[in-house]
């Protein structure tokens, strides 16, 4: 006949009647006790290990796994010495073991999942294995963070911890003020967006990379400032790209769509640009001097709405382009062949055309006031300007 009682508490103890082995003990005194019995110590602390050490009126302290607490330290009730706050636990997470108190799961979270799960024993009917360590079914390097953020309220991880996978394992266990700091950690781990200008050298590359016979899409890219001079840029989509400031010069731009493209700025000094599209592109203060637009085939260069103020396009090929309701205010066109050229609805305020051609070309609205129309190599007919 013993008496037993809680680890750490002498009192509301059981008295029970020994017999079998050590483990119909401890299934005994977890029945009496309403506690999970996995190891028996007598009042100095001495662990029974064989049900034959026992005496009879031995006051017997049964513990969960947790160390010897003695009964003696204080007056203190059972509730704080191994109360559901401030005993030892060991978590088996994922293989790994971590060793904490219930009051770091529970006290800086005490809506979280961990909080819920330990606040109170057997609560949850949390599964322990051989060692007594909790079960957790999850990854561990992204669990440590989490313990160490609820032991002393920092977010530290390590070198090689994905920060998403945290973020993932904080969401589970509901820790939501860890979720705030990962959301802002992760937006400024992430690496600025590059909007440098794509380089000569980069664009070659994927030149030789791309098979003649294929359109390339470069739809929207940054080439602010690049070297693409003496290039075959035939048939590519640089539709809406950033072409400010590029050197283009002697460039082959045969049917490159070039549609909304900013050129501003750039010299594409006698440039190949038959059949180029570059409807509503902004060339303001462009060169473009000695190019041709010109194509035996027939097909016509498209220039419809763009602005190209104060460009200077001098000795440029001009047959049959189509300039309608652009803008060449500022211009100069001194020597151009504008051939059967559609200049109607355009801006030719202050537009500079000394020695222009422009038989047959259409100029029908345009605005020509202060425009210099000097030495040109055929008359003007009133039909070519007459709305």
């Amino acid at each position: 006949r013993v008496t037993l009682c809680v680890n750490g508490s002498p009192r509301n103890g059981k008295v029970v009647a020994v017999y079998g082995t050590l483990s119909d003990l401890l299934s005994v005194a977890s029945n009496k006790l309403g506690i999970k019995a996995t190891s028996v110590y007598n009042g100095k602390g001495g662990l029974i290990d064989d049900i034959a050490l026992i005496r009879d009126d031995d006051v017997l302290f049964v513990c969960e796994g947790e160390p010897f607490i003695d009964p003696q330290t204080d007056g203190r009730p059972h509730e704080e010495l191994t109360g559901s706050h401030t005993d030892w636990l060991t978590l088996n997470v994922g293989g790994r073991y971590f060793t904490t108190t219930r009051s770091t799961l529970v006290n800086k979270e005490p809506d979280s999942m961990l909080a819920h799960m330990f606040k109170d024993k057997d609560a949850w009917g949390n599964k322990q294995d051989h060692r007594g360590a909790f079960l957790i079914d999850r990854s561990p390097e992204y669990f440590e963070p989490i313990l160490n953020y609820l032991r002393h309220g920092q977010l530290i991880v390590n070198d090689g911890i994905n920060l998403l996978g945290v973020l993932e394992e904080a969401r589970f266990f509901g820790i939501d003020s860890l979720i705030e700091h990962l959301e802002v950690a992760i937006k400024n781990s992430q690496p600025a967006e590059d909007h440098s200008p794509i380089s000569r050298k980069e664009f070659v590359r994927f030149l030789l990379a791309t098979p003649t016979k294929s359109e390339l899409r470069c739809q929207g890219l940054n080439f602010s400032g690049a070297d693409l001079s003496r290039l075959d840029l035939r048939y590519i989509n640089f539709k809406m790209a950033n072409l400010s400031r590029c050197n283009l010069a002697h460039a082959n731009l045969c049917c490159a769509n070039l549609e909304r493209a900013d050129l501003s700025g750039s010299v594409l000094d006698c440039a190949n640009l038959q059949g180029v599209k570059m409807l509503c592109s902004n060339a303001e203060g462009a060169s473009l001097k000695g190019c041709n637009f010109e194509d035996p085939s027939g097909l016509k260069a498209n220039l419809e709405g763009a602005n190209l103020k104060g460009v200077d396009m001098e000795g440029s090929q001009m047959t049959g382009i189509n300039l309608r309701v652009a803008t060449l205010k500022n211009a100069k066109l001194k020597n151009c062949n504008l051939r059967g050229a559609t200049l109607a609805g355009t801006d030719l305020e202050n537009c500079d055309l000394s020695g222009c051609d422009l038989q047959e070309a259409n100029l029908r609205g345009s605005n020509v006031k202060g425009a210099i129309f000097e030495e040109m190599l055929t008359p003007l007919h009133m039909s070519q300007s007459v709305r």
